[in-house]
């Protein structure tokens, strides 16, 4: 299982359609609305980094969604073993960029 917290900044004028789509999706859930500047924090909860990946695809395109990101993950368990990030982590093949992780993190 793994958790991750989701900064979500909204349109204001759709700010709360945003947190009625992202409280209807499966293992989402809200925890904090910033009503003045649309900022809403979300926790996910996945099957595995693949599934947390297109979770946070998945909220980045609803509509009224301005950006969406990852700022907090967590593995509880994971069955696979990981030698490297996976593809979705490195580039941008999957349209995912804003997950590379920067080069000094790397060393």
């Amino acid at each position: 299982m793994n958790l991750s917290g989701i900064l979500v900044v909204a349109k204001p004028d759709r700010r709360e359609q945003v947190v009625a789509e992202l409280n209807a999706l499966d293992g989402v859930e809200v925890h904090q609305v910033d009503a003045d500047l649309g900022r809403i924090v979300a926790v996910q909860e996945a099957a595995d980094i693949h599934a947390e990946i297109e979770g946070v695809k998945r909220i980045k395109a609803l509509p009224g969604v301005v950006m969406a990101e990852m700022v907090y993950h967590y593995i509880a368990e994971d069955e696979r073993s990981y030698e490297a990030l996976p593809a979705e982590l490195q580039d941008d093949k999957e349209g995912f960029d804003s997950c590379v992780v920067p080069a000094y993190l790397n060393s």
